[in-house]
C-alpha cells in the first residue's frame, strides 16, 4: 500500500478506458531534466464508480484549483478535457517546477474571447500569448486543443523547451524509453532515479533501515507504472535496476517486508498485503497490486487507507 500511495493515490481519479497518447504539442514542452511525468485519461472518469469515489476522496488541491480556474474561462472539465499531463522537472537555481498540459475539445477562440471580456490581459513570452488565470495559474494555448498551464516560472521553462532554448524529453533516452512501455495506458507515470529511490524507500518501510539501502539505491535506474479499473483495481509498477542481482535483492526485501507486515496486520492491512506481489525479471523488479472493486472500496473506508493518503 505504501508504494501505491506514493506513486498513484494522488491521481486515482481516472479509470482505464481508451488511452490517449502524449500528443506532439504536449511532448514538445517537457524538459529533458525530468523527475516525473504523469498522464491521466480524464474522459474515463465517469466510467468507474470506484474512480468516482476516489475522485471525491483523494483529488489533490492543485487539480481542484485548476478545475476552478478552467471553469472561470468557460471550460468544463467533465465535457471539454480529454487528458491531463503533469511534468515535474528541475530548473537549476529555481528548483523543481511542475507544469501541466490539458488536451481536449476546446474552442480556443471562444475561450480567448471570454478571457478578453473578463479583462484578462495577455503578455508575450517569445511567440506565446500568456494569460493569467484564477488561483495563481498562467496559461497559453499550444494549439487549438492543447493548453499549457502552471505558475509563471514553470510556464516559461516549458515554453523555452518547446522553442529549443533547453533540451526536451526526447534527448533523455532513459525516460523516453520508459514512456514507450506504458503510454498506451490511460493512467501512467515515469519516474527518474531520484523519484524511484524515494518511492522504493517508502515501499520498503522499516526494511530499508535494516538493509544496506544506500548501496542498493545507487543501482536503481528509474521506474514506470500504469493503473486500470477495468476489472477491479490494478496497479503495475516496474523498477529498472542496473543488474539482476540488485533486482533479486530488492524483490526479496519487498517480499520479506510484506510477510513481516502480514503477521501483525489488521484485516484491512491483510487485504492490501495479500493482494500485492513483487518479483524480479532480469534487471527489473515488478510490483503488482490487484483488488476487486468491493475490496478496494472497503480499503477506502479503512483507517489504513486514511493513514497512507494523508
Amino acid at each position: 500500500m505504501k508504494l501505491l500511495k506514493y506513486c498513484a493515490l494522488p491521481l486515482l481519479f481516472a479509470s482505464m478506458a481508451f488511452a490517449i497518447p502524449l500528443n506532439s504539442s504536449a511532448r514538445s514542452v517537457v524538459p529533458a531534466d525530468l523527475l516525473q511525468l504523469i498522464s491521466v485519461d480524464y474522459r474515463a472518469l465517469k466510467d468507474s464508480p470506484t474512480a468516482m469515489q476516489l475522485k471525491q476522496q483523494l483529488m489533490p488541491d492543485n487539480i481542484k484549483q485548476f478545475e476552478v480556474a478552467l471553469k472561470s474561462i468557460g471550460l468544463n472539465t467533465d465535457k471539454d478535457v480529454d487528458s491531463l499531463v503533469f511534468a515535474s522537472f528541475r530548473t537549476g537555481k529555481q528548483g523543481v517546477k511542475t507544469a501541466g498540459v490539458a488536451s481536449g475539445s476546446f474552442n480556443s477562440k471562444a475561450v480567448l474571447k471570454k478571457m478578453k471580456l473578463q479583462k484578462y490581459v495577455p503578455k508575450k513570452y517569445g511567440t506565446a500569448d500568456v494569460y493569467p488565470m484564477d488561483g495563481g495559474f498562467y496559461m497559453t494555448f499550444l494549439d487549438d486543443s492543447t493548453l499549457l498551464f502552471g505558475d509563471i516560472t514553470s510556464l516559461h521553462a516549458a515554453l523555452d523547451t518547446r522553442d529549443g532554448k533547453t533540451l526536451n524529453l526526447d534527448t533523455n533516452g532513459n525516460m523516453a524509453d520508459m514512456m514507450t512501455s506504458v503510454d498506451s495506458a490511460a493512467v501512467w507515470s515515469i519516474l527518474d532515479q531520484q523519484g524511484t529511490q524515494n518511492a522504493l524507500h517508502s515501499a520498503m518501510g522499516d526494511a530499508s533501515k535494516v538493509a544496506d539501502y544506500d548501496s542498493i539505491k545507487k543501482r536503481l535506474i528509474g521506474s514506470r507504472y500504469s493503473m486500470n479499473f477495468n476489472s477491479g483495481v490494478t496497479f503495475d509498477m516496474t523498477v529498472l535496476t542496473s543488474d539482476s542481482t540488485t533486482a533479486a535483492t530488492v524483490s526479496s526485501l519487498l517480499k520479506g517486508y510484506m510477510l513481516y507486515k502480514k503477521m501483525s496486520a489488521t484485516p484491512a492491512e491483510k487485504i492490501a498485503v495479500e493482494n500485492t506481489s513483487a518479483d524480479s525479471d532480469g534487471s527489473n523488479v515488478n510490483v503488482r497490486f490487484k483488488a476487486s472493486d468491493g475490496q478496494f472500496q472497503s480499503l477506502m473506508h479503512s483507517d489504513l487507507f486514511a493513514a497512507v493518503t494523508h
